[in-house]
């Protein structure tokens, strides 16, 4: 935990994850994909290893000290580089509009930094929509933009064709 300014930095415990899945679908419905979330609180606890079982993910909420209201959150995951080694991937970070120009998101981006630096990270990793003024943040903290410097192209394979997929192993 982090206390710094007027926020807490702290590890998301089970009774966070309701705001967390109201904040995930805030970020949704500004990223113009509302329809886009599919977690519940249950599968973050779960997948967050709340519930005792594996880690794989960790959620992360920041606190205005005042209220003890969760105005942003973030969730990273651990990854590999076979160029680095050990790498962590922030799948989101998220601030409430009340809060921002705050300096909260970088705080959000600082601590995640910080937590990738004594996990022995040698890259934090994330993806942001081209169109998104967050690009702007970013790059002021120092990110490089992978797809202009490098041509990086990101794929995905959906729930449906990672099963037809593995099915084709048996046939």
């Amino acid at each position: 935990m982090s206390q710094k300014d007027n926020f807490t930095f702290r590890r998301a415990e089970k009774t966070d994850m309701k705001v967390v899945i109201e904040m995930i679908q805030e970020l949704a419905d500004f990223e113009r994909m509302s329809d886009g979330p599919q977690l519940s609180e249950q599968d973050l606890i779960r997948d967050s290893g709340l519930d005792g079982g594996h880690e794989y993910c960790q959620v992360y909420v920041l606190t205005d000290n005042a209220t003890n209201a969760s105005i942003g959150y973030a969730i990273c995951f651990y990854s590999y580089s076979t160029w680095q080694g050990r790498s962590l991937f922030l799948e989101d970070l998220y601030v409430r509009p009340a809060y921002r120009k705050q300096g909260t998101g970088a705080r959000i981006f600082r601590e995640v930094a910080a937590i990738a630096v004594r996990q022995g990270c040698r890259r934090l990793d994330f993806h942001v929509l081209s169109w998104n003024p967050a690009c702007g943040f970013y790059n002021r903290l120092g990110a490089t933009n992978l797809t202009q410097s490098e041509s990086w192209q990101f794929y995905r394979v959906e729930e449906q064709q990672l099963a037809k997929l593995a099915e084709e192993l048996n046939s």
